[in-house]
């Protein structure tokens, strides 16, 4: 989603040529770019998935060599720090690199450090979604930048037809979206449904980021509650955002700090008052109390008394909705537009 932005604000249906390490589908086929895809496939076996990646990379390097239509002054905008040979490619052939870093936990410890260090020598700016993001991974070497992430003009579009009231389906909605991974919270999140399943009035959605089958295991492996709905991966969840009383963002800080919180911010954009971790980028954007609560997902007791809170005194989440809405203005996408065509002017 950032990346796509990123294309938006820089024009790149015009000039740009996009290298996707993957053969899926998703929110890029809509960004109208030139695109290339080198191959890269993941495994439940984590030596697989790393070998396979290494040798994404090399797959990389040959597409980009065997490109005839890269001119020499084109600036290489690396997203992420996976794509480590496109950096070497372009220092190699005297291209400006920009890398745009989003990752903070990396393991295994030897790829960190292959990464890091592509970047430190490579790299002629680098760009990190929030203060806190450099803070944890300070790269020696390149300026820096940091460049908040936007919401889509596309969603805030859909944000200007919805007005936050509480319960708009008779039930007090909690959504969550989050990938298939146990540190993103996704286990906090069926517990504390689980624990207010005797509260009929409150209803959790549950938006994985997977392929229908693996969300149907999912499923399997929790049980059936009556008071929740899980779903597959989608390109558009505006619908989910409006109806919305609560969105939560339960990442363990113990496993995985988030750098910022892309749907932190989505549910802001619809005045939707939000829990998050309080530590990374979400405690950045979330004064705890103001637009929502800063409660680490591990304490349970105190995340089951903030939903309950704000389920039973709407006056609490119309006035945490109100700042939600007046806090998301500075994540507009004309403000990362700007800022992103002003770095690449003066590299």
């Amino acid at each position: 989603m950032v990346l796509r932005s990123t294309l938006e604000a820089l024009d790149a249906h015009q000039n740009g040529l996009l290298f996707i390490g993957s053969q899926g589908r998703g929110v890029l086929e809509s960004a109208n770019v030139t695109t290339r895809r080198y191959w890269y496939r993941r495994s439940r076996f984590r030596i697989v998935t790393l070998f396979n990646y290494l040798l994404s990379q090399v797959l990389l390097y040959l597409a980009l060599s065997r490109s005839q239509n890269i001119p020499s002054d084109a600036t290489i905008f690396v997203n992420t720090l996976l794509p480590f040979s496109a950096m070497l490619w372009g220092r190699r052939t005297g291209r400006t690199v920009i890398v745009h870093v989003h990752e903070v936990s990396i393991s295994p410890r030897p790829l960190r450090h292959l990464l890091t260090i592509c970047a430190a020598r490579c790299a002629d700016k680098l760009l990190y979604v929030s203060k806190d993001h450099l803070a944890r991974l300070p790269i020696v070497g390149p300026p820096t930048e940091i460049l908040y992430n936007p919401v889509s003009p596309a969603l805030i579009e859909k944000s200007k037809a919805v007005q936050y009231v509480p319960r708009r389906t008779n039930a007090f909605e909690v959504l969550m979206l989050a990938s298939l991974r146990g540190y993103k919270g996704i286990n906090e999140f069926m517990d504390l449904a689980n624990a207010l399943n005797l509260h009929d009035d409150i209803h959790f959605t549950l938006i994985l980021n997977a392929a229908p089958e693996e969300v149907s295991a999912f499923k399997c492996r929790h049980g059936f509650l009556d008071n929740i709905s899980v779903y597959s991966r989608m390109s558009d969840p505006s619908s989910f955002y409006a109806v919305a009383d609560l969105v939560l963002n339960l990442s363990r800080p113990d496993q995985w700090i988030e750098t910022f919180g892309l749907t932190v911010i989505e549910a802001m954009a619809f005045a939707v008052p939000v829990i998050v971790p309080p530590v990374g980028g979400p405690s950045e954007i979330v004064s705890h109390g103001v637009e929502g609560y800063c409660i680490d997902s591990r304490d349970f007791i105190a995340l089951e008394t903030a939903v309950l809170e704000l389920a039973h005194n709407p006056k609490k989440a119309i006035e945490m909705s109100q700042a939600a809405q007046a806090r998301v203005s500075e994540f507009s996408f004309d403000t990362y537009a700007g800022k992103l065509s002003r770095i690449l002017d003066e590299v």
